[in-house]
């Protein structure tokens, strides 16, 4: 299966950054792939490097480990109700209380990898058994528009920068 990008109007404009991220081609391949990236760069690190924070107020790597999980198990979720012609607004979320309340730092890089493989199975499980009517569905998250095709792109950008983000400001140091 390939889709086209979706189109300004399909998303809300913040979710831009994320759908830039993902690069043109198959994003089935590219969904498969992140988790298996994700544990050869970080599977071998320890509890010391997971909860290195960069900087005064940031996430610790668990913590963005266990926001991009969080994340697009929300925004599966929404990719869901919005294929099955679910027409109900979605309210958005608070990640910062997500964070707050997840207590990541008591799980290993391992056990936070693992539940992000997990998810993404669910995701793409999902995703593969859509029909092009399901990817053309539109409804509203967050207070604008949304569509599915938007949704899964936003669920690969959404991993591709914030594992950007833990390579540049994160590893440094640590392997």
């Amino acid at each position: 299966m390939t889709l086209s990008k979706p189109q300004s109007g399909e998303y809300l404009e913040h979710f831009e950054e994320y759908i830039r991220e993902v690069p043109e081609g198959e994003l089935i391949s590219l969904l498969e792939l992140q988790p298996e990236e994700a544990m050869l760069k970080l599977g071998t690190l320890s509890d010391e490097a997971g909860n290195y924070k960069y900087a005064e107020g940031k996430w610790s790597l668990k913590e963005v480990l266990g926001h991009i999980t969080d994340t697009e198990r929300v925004m599966s979720y929404r990719l869901l109700r919005i294929a099955r012609g679910d027409k109900t607004p979605l309210p958005g979320f608070n990640e910062e209380l997500f964070v707050s309340h997840a207590n990541f730092e008591r799980l290993s890089i391992q056990q936070l990898l693992k539940d992000f493989t997990t998810v993404r199975k669910a995701t793409l499980s999902l995703i593969r058994q859509l029909d092009d009517e399901a990817w053309q569905r539109a409804g509203t998250a967050s207070g604008g528009p949304v569509s599915s095709r938007a949704l899964a792109y936003i669920i690969a950008g959404h991993a591709i920068h914030h594992f950007r983000i833990i390579r540049e400001r994160y590893l440094i140091g640590h392997m």
